[in-house]
């Protein structure tokens, strides 16, 4: 008789097999690219990496959450990068990663340009600073205007089993919110920054406008 595969951190033999081919970062990063986006239009969620799989869609939190725990799955630590927003925005969340002693990062966003970054950075801050310029709200304002000091390291929510819980992960986001984050902006730059150009602002919001174009179509029955 075939033994049954062992579980890993409690996942079952289709996630595991799920996760067993998302052995790099270019291929988890693959895989949320194909996930929908989680636009929460029945309220609130943070799907846990399970329930990402179980729904096959995500938002931005949710997709560095399961960013993380496929690395974790193969050996390397679960981290998170937090960018925080001024408070006509909203803060944004990445999975970051070493590789030959730099920085990449894994994530899913509505804004082109804001999820994968390869592994060339040689600290945190420069990985951070690389969203900087297209991190701008509705207005075309920049709005970045800090970053976690550290990477959180998910393994300190083992005990609630974040990777397989069916709970949502809110205590994640409230973490995230208190861990110390280093300020980008000396006092009386942010009156000064330039607002994005209107080409710029056009090609981050690709997928934006693209959605409303889809749910006009649906609208009209096409």
């Amino acid at each position: 008789m075939k033994k049954k595969p062992k579980s890993k951190f409690g996942f079952s033999e289709k996630e595991q097999r799920i996760l067993s081919k998302l052995d790099t970062p270019k291929k988890i990063q693959d895989y949320v690219d194909r996930l929908e986006y989680n636009l929460e239009e029945k309220g609130e969620t943070f799907y846990s990496p399970r329930d990402v799989m179980k729904h096959g869609k995500a938002d931005c939190v949710e997709s560095a959450v399961f960013a993380a725990a496929a690395l974790r799955f193969h050996g390397f630590p679960p981290l998170l990068l937090d960018l925080k927003a001024n408070s006509r925005d909203s803060d944004h969340v990445l999975a970051v990663f070493r590789h030959n002693g730099c920085w990449g990062a894994m994530g899913k966003s509505k804004y082109t340009f804001f999820a994968y970054r390869e592994p060339v950075y040689r600290t945190i801050r420069e990985l951070a600073m690389s969203y900087f310029e297209l991190y701008f709200n509705y207005r075309g304002e920049k709005t970045m205007r800090s970053f976690s000091a550290r990477p959180l390291n998910l393994a300190r929510f083992d005990d609630k089993e974040w990777m397989t819980s069916k709970k949502h992960l809110f205590y994640i986001a409230t973490y995230l919110d208190k861990i110390p984050h280093e300020k980008i902006l000396k006092r009386g730059t942010a009156a000064s920054l330039r607002k994005v150009t209107p080409l710029d602002k056009e090609a981050g919001e690709l997928w934006i406008r693209r959605k409303r174009l889809l749910d006009k179509l649906k609208r009209k029955g096409y």
